[in-house]
């Protein structure tokens, strides 16, 4: 046996706009997906998905995490036809758009894959692979998502299409304390993706102006978090948000809970991950995370993590 984790995440600065280059900061959260392998009783990968979820995710996603395996597969070099496994997932981190879930997914497969069969893979291995696996669920990804499972703590994270993606590890001088709430909507990153680049190719200008916003912003978040200015942090967290509404990935539901979070008390709030659903993101005082959560599910969240950022 062998068991092995990926980190679930959250999108703190720059989801969307880090697919055309644009810098992100993201971050692995305190909360894994687990995978446990063994012995297999029939050719392949099997998969047994155990992992909370919400109601009807593990279902819709069923045929993409198929996809996903046979995706990286051929990365390890062994013959699952003559060495059959099987992968059961389970772990804390609940699933559902927004939190890193395939990405999680795909860590802890690679992970457990390459522990038992004594493998030795690096984690830049680990998250090639896992990269490779995120392309059933984003198409194009980013490849924020598995580096942020692979590696945790904070990254700051740069999509290359010339050289190597850029991926630094910005220092916190303090833990940051973050409340995810799920809408309960899932949604798939793909659509979401794809409707982005419609837009962006209808309306030219309009984007243009939109993405020179958005990297500027990371570049004051990540001085920000640098220098500990929480206050600063949370200020450009709803600018954040609202680029992502002018660029159509938010939706009522995610607006709400920003607004609810807001009006509990949080530092900032906004959506984060693919949108049109999912997890939005509160960025909170320590002492304030239970009561805001609460707050959260009086406003509607069908689910909310409790997670640290180190």
């Amino acid at each position: 046996m062998s068991e092995a984790y990926g980190y679930g995440k959250v999108i703190l600065f720059g989801e969307h706009f880090v697919v055309y280059g644009i810098p992100a900061i993201a971050a692995g959260i305190s909360k894994k997906t687990v995978a446990t392998i063994g012995a297999g009783d029939k050719p392949g990968i099997e998969i047994v998905d155990n992992r909370p979820a919400v109601e009807g995710y593990k279902e819709k996603y069923a045929e993409q995490q198929e996809e996903s395996v046979g995706l990286m597969g051929p990365a390890f070099g062994v013959d699952f036809g003559e060495k059959p496994v099987k992968i059961t997932l389970g772990g804390e981190l609940f699933c559902a758009s927004g939190v890193g879930a395939s990405a999680a997914s795909c860590v802890a497969i690679a992970r457990a894959i390459s522990g038992y069969f004594r493998l030795g893979l690096s984690d830049e291995k680990i998250n090639a692979i896992a990269y490779e696996g995120e392309k059933a669920y984003a198409g194009n990804p980013s490849g924020i998502d598995n580096t942020a499972s692979t590696y945790g703590g904070l990254v700051y994270f740069v999509k290359n299409f010339d050289r190597p993606n850029t991926m630094e590890r910005p220092v916190l001088k303090a833990p940051l304390y973050v409340i995810m709430a799920s809408t309960g909507i899932t949604t798939k990153t793909k659509v979401a993706v794809e409707g982005v680049r419609q837009r962006k190719e209808q309306e030219p200008e309009k984007y243009a102006g939109l993405f020179k916003e958005a990297e500027a912003l990371v570049a004051e978040a990540r001085k920000a978090l640098e220098e500990g200015n929480a206050g600063e942090v949370g200020a450009l967290m709803a600018k954040n948000h609202g680029l992502l509404q002018q660029i159509g990935v938010s939706c009522e539901e995610l607006d709400g809970l920003v607004d609810a979070a807001n009006s509990a008390g949080a530092v900032g709030a906004k959506m984060t991950g693919g949108g049109m659903g999912g997890y939005m993101v509160a960025l909170v005082r320590q002492e304030d995370q239970d009561r805001i959560s609460d707050e959260l599910t009086r406003a509607g969240a069908t689910h909310t993590i409790k997670a640290e950022i180190r």
